[in-house]
């Protein structure tokens, strides 16, 4: 059997079509655009006039060497003399299914959940389809989105197979780029395709449109073998030792006041002041929205989005949703905070949407809220903060994380910890009076927030920015730029709380954005503590 292309799998969907659209036109079109493979999906049709379909369609696909499938109708399939059959969970059983078809048929499975994907494997199915990872109106769903971050468990489990792997359910040109970036196995297993309906079927250019989902996966495809873990090469290079972390530090901590980066942040009513005039100290502006009819034009303008959810209101996720989505489109590092995630049922699932929408570049967060983010009982949380000593192994844990969210993570505490998923860097720098002001993990945010703004200036740069590859999921050193952030916060509240003038907590914060404005990076170099491993 000769290898199958999956990278661009058409499920059809007549009553879709444009007015005066022909199918079969359609369909090549569609074809001559970069689809690898179809699938004849009709629910209404009688068994005579989906067999004459079909037939009608195999022409078609025969023309061009695309493979056609019929979705669950043996018989038709049988009839019409096509590749092979899609089936669902509740359709004939795989065994039968093999049974009726001739050998070397392709048969594929749905699959909503990991025992699904196990069940496929001892069934020994071509394909899978995976979804629904977005929300569809082509089909009434019977089974629960599972979102683009469920898709990696169930990639995983197909390890030391040859069956491949497609999504499907709502993808289109505009997430399709999220869903191949978000939905990687943490073995760095990918999907082999993606199945597309509206997008496809309901254009009036379905040519245009398949030669654009096809670009992007191509694209993604590519990046993704030169960069398994979805980031780009950083500022210290491909061998990380102290000296050459300390060496991008010190690159963007020079350059940030130069650039004087404008950064977008939704955070914490509390402390939004106090993060606004931290991010001034150290270079960068600061521009505090909320409103949603604002966030597309403020993706545009600002270098780096901050989300932050320490007030989050009802009223304010629908923003936090389309500013992520917006910075994503433009190649803007997306920083999140889920503070207090673990404490209520509502910032769960609103965390859990907000990550399935759009890709986090850096999540910030301390033991307690990065637990909950990963599901784990290790570390408890009381409301914003960590109960109890702390992970046992906290290099594992943050590494594990960063390549499960496919970003990297900062883990905030006595010692933080901050990983890409290759590389883990322990910084042992600050005073425990950080912990005593409101808000000093929100204004780290802020600060990580502002560098990787000037790292993603500095690769646009690069990149002559008009030629920027828009295919990628991030430009810029996130890396650097966390470490940055973190390296200038902690090494300026030692700095500050030696002062005459600091009294206690009161007295100092201002001292701290006073060393901030102050702060020079031969400072930072010379105090910073780090580890690498």
């Amino acid at each position: 059997m000769k290898p199958i292309d999956y990278s661009l799998y058409l499920v059809t969907g007549r009553n879709l079509l444009p007015p005066n659209k022909d199918f079969f036109t359609s369909l090549e079109e569609s074809i001559q655009g970069g689809v690898t493979i179809v699938q004849l999906r009709e629910k209404e049709l009688d068994t005579h006039d989906f067999v004459d379909l079909a037939k009608k369609a195999k022409v078609i696909c025969d023309k061009y060497n695309i493979p056609l499938l019929i979705n669950d109708r043996v018989d038709v399939a049988l009839a019409a003399n096509v590749d092979g059959v899609h089936v669902g969970q509740t359709d004939m059983p795989i065994e039968d299914v093999r049974r009726l078809l001739p050998p070397g048929s392709i048969v594929g499975l749905s699959c909503n959940t990991v025992a699904h994907v196990k069940d496929a494997v001892r069934l020994k199915v071509d394909y899978i389809g995976i979804g629904a990872v977005w929300g569809t109106q082509t089909k009434k769903l019977t089974q629960p989105i599972i979102g683009v971050r469920g898709v990696g468990a169930m990639l995983a489990e197909l390890e030391g197979t040859n069956i491949k792997a497609v999504a499907i359910g709502g993808i289109k040109s505009t997430n399709l780029l999220r869903t191949l970036h978000g939905s990687v196995a943490t073995n760095n297993r990918a999907l082999d395709g993606v199945a597309v309906v509206s997008d496809i079927v309901a254009s009036t250019e379905p040519k245009a449109a398949a030669e654009r989902l096809q670009k992007i996966f191509q694209k993604f495809k590519q990046s993704h073998e030169n960069h398994p873990l979805g980031l780009q090469d950083n500022l210290i290079g491909s061998q990380v030792t102290v000296g050459s972390v300390l060496n991008g530090v010190v690159q963007l901590v020079c350059q940030i006041r130069e650039i004087n980066p404008l950064v977008h942040q939704i955070t914490n009513t509390v402390v939004a002041t106090q993060s606004a005039n931290i991010t001034l100290s150290i270079g960068a502006s600061p521009i505090m929205a909320t409103e949603f009819r604002e966030m597309a034009d403020l993706a545009r303008i600002c270098s780096a989005l901050l989300v932050n959810i320490g007030t989050i209101r009802h009223e304010n996720v629908e923003g936090m949703l389309i500013a992520g989505v917006a910075a994503n489109s433009y190649k803007k590092p997306v920083v999140f905070d889920p503070v207090g995630v673990g404490a209520t049922s509502f910032r769960k699932e609103t965390v859990r949407s907000l990550l399935d929408t759009w890709q986090a570049s850096v999540i910030k967060g301390n033991a307690g809220e990065l637990a909950a983010l990963a599901g784990t009982t290790e570390v408890l949380s009381k409301g914003v903060d960590s109960v109890g000593s702390g992970f046992k192994d906290p290099e594992a844990f943050v590494k594990d994380l960063a390549r499960r969210e496919r970003c990297v993570v900062v883990l905030t505490g006595a010692t933080d910890y901050i990983s890409d998923g290759t590389s883990v860097v322990s910084i042992r720098n600050g005073d425990e009076i950080l912990g005593r002001i409101t808000g000093s993990g929100c204004m780290l945010g802020s600060c990580i927030a502002s560098y990787c703004a000037v790292a993603t200036q500095i690769a646009q740069a690069n990149a002559n920015n008009s030629d920027a590859d828009r295919t990628t999921m991030f430009q810029g050193d996130m890396f650097t730029a966390a470490i940055a952030g973190v390296l200038v916060l902690t090494v300026a509240a030692e700095i500050a709380v030696k002062r005459d003038d600091v009294k206690g907590p009161g007295t100092f914060l201002p001292a701290l954005i006073d060393v901030l404005w102050a702060l020079t990076p031969e400072q930072v170099r010379e105090s910073a503590k780090i580890i690498i491993k």
